[in-house]
């Protein structure tokens, strides 16, 4: 097989980073009656992409990584 349990749990755990992510950038937004000031909230504005940016970076390595000792078995 390409992967190995490894590289399937790092992938699992980046997808989970980056599930996280989208949420933190979830919320309600403005209305034409109504602004909504928590729009440029700086969870949503660069906490949120930093972790997304840090899942989408997990699942590169993920995809990368190499195990030599399962190579060796």
């Amino acid at each position: 097989m390409a992967f190995n349990k490894i590289n399937y749990i790092i992938l699992a755990i980046s997808m989970a980073i980056i599930v996280i992510g989208f949420i933190l950038m979830s919320g309600s937004g403005s209305t034409e009656t109504a602004f909504n000031e928590d729009i440029f909230s700086p969870i949503r504005i660069k906490v949120a992409p930093i972790v997304c940016f840090i899942g989408f970076i997990g699942i590169i390595f993920g995809i990368m990584f190499h195990n030599k000792e399962a190579k060796k078995s």
